[in-house]
């Protein structure tokens, strides 16, 4: 009796406690997986190929340049000196390339001294001057990544220059420049202030500054040069030397009086200057060869949308099926500038020259990423007809032309 009490007490505490555990809750666990849903997949592999669409390869018309005596290297060339070539990677900044590689070789050829400055420094303060006019035009000033070259004297006039290498705008690791993200996000903030009517310049501003200083990095305050701490003005008055004033712009157009300063109607000139000089274009031609063969070099801009103009071939050249050679003149010119066949889409350093039996032939220094498709890496070779037809402005010193500027 006494065994089967225990038998019967042990039977009940095992059988409470297994009502004690079943009361408590089950709780589960988790972990991480890779997610599938590979039908899901399948769907989507037949819904794309439902609607795949065969796209021809995109064809360009260009000249067929078989059989044609074209410049094969810089070799071929009096060349000016000029630093290498730099590429400008996926930005606007064009202008800033020509204009700053002139401004290198006028360093060179006036104190022949090697040096090299930093673009991105030029380029960020220009977007902020763009960023001020905007404003102060109340939205209805041009908001671009594009400028022109004589931008490049206005900015240095202001804000001074550094070398290239106290300021890159490169993040660490970041090999090419690219400002796609930086020139959205500030022209989507002013079309934002545009929007609600937001005209505080010094807060937008500060906004600005603060898009590219994330982007394209602080630019610097001070520089170190043979143990002087200088400012970027400093550094352009007592390293560099050059005088500024001594830069001129020439321009010739039908559409304005010759031997006048007028303004350059494009919208990348976006402050309106006027202080082109317009000549014939006879006189534009020849200011630039007799500049190339004395030592100069120009900082030139223009159309490079033309079937005669090819990467790969190195070559800007006007075909006969576009126009002969006897009638490019300042009517053609400006027929294509009006009709807007002819834009103001690229800037570029001229650096060389050479004569061929089928004319003038100039050498071209090009930051653009089209530069480095054919064997001369950074260059391009510019017939003299080209350049006549298709570029439209320049700037260059103005010890060249003195002779010239006495007729204005």
């Amino acid at each position: 009796m006494k065994y089967k009490t225990v038998a019967i007490f042990l039977t009940i505490a095992f059988l409470f406690n297994l009502t004690l555990k079943s009361a408590e809750p089950k709780k589960d666990k988790g972990h991480f997986i890779q997610y599938k849903n590979e039908f899901y997949q399948e769907i989507l592999k037949g819904c794309e190929e439902f609607s795949k669409k065969e796209n021809p390869p995109k064809l360009s018309f260009k000249v067929n340049f078989a059989g044609l005596n074209l410049p094969k290297s810089i070799k071929e060339f009096k060349v000016n000196w000029n630093n290498e070539p730099v590429p400008q990677g996926n930005t606007g900044t064009c202008w800033d390339f020509g204009g700053t590689s002139l401004l290198e070789s006028e360093v060179k050829r006036i104190y022949n001294k090697e040096m090299k400055f930093s673009e991105m420094y030029t380029a960020y303060w220009e977007y902020v001057e763009k960023a001020r006019r905007f404003i102060k035009e109340r939205g209805k000033s041009a908001f671009g990544e594009g400028s022109q070259q004589n931008a490049v004297i206005r900015a240095w006039k202001k804000y001074g220059c550094v070398p290239a290498d106290a300021y890159t705008g490169l993040k660490e690791g970041q090999k090419f420049h690219d400002h796609s993200k930086m020139f959205q996000e500030m022209n989507n903030y002013l079309k934002k202030i545009k929007e609600i009517d937001f005209w505080d310049e010094e807060q937008a501003l500060e906004n600005i500054k603060s898009i590219l200083n994330f982007y394209i990095g602080t630019p610097p305050e001070y520089v170190i040069v043979n143990n002087k701490k200088l400012t970027p003005l400093e550094y352009l008055k007592e390293e560099v030397k050059l005088n500024l004033d001594d830069y001129v712009s020439f321009m010739s157009l039908m559409e304005k009086p010759y031997y006048t300063k007028a303004e350059y109607e494009v919208t990348d000139n976006w402050w309106r200057c006027s202080d082109y000089y317009n000549v014939p274009l006879d006189l534009f031609m020849d200011i630039l060869v007799k500049a190339l063969n004395s030592g100069y070099t120009a900082a030139i801009g223009g159309d490079v949308t033309e079937p005669g103009y090819d990467s790969h071939q190195d070559v800007a050249y006007v075909p006969t099926f576009d126009i002969p050679s006897e009638y490019i003149d300042e009517n053609a010119r400006q027929f294509r500038f009006s009709n807007n066949s002819t834009t103001d889409d690229h800037g570029i350093h001229l650096i060389g020259i050479k004569e061929a039996k089928d004319g003038t032939w100039f050498l071209i220094k090009d930051s653009g990423s089209g530069a480095r498709n054919g064997n001369n890496k950074g260059y391009y070779f510019y017939h003299y007809d080209y350049i006549k037809l298709k570029m439209m402005n320049y700037m260059l010193h103005r010890s060249i032309v003195e002779d010239v500027l006495k007729k204005f």
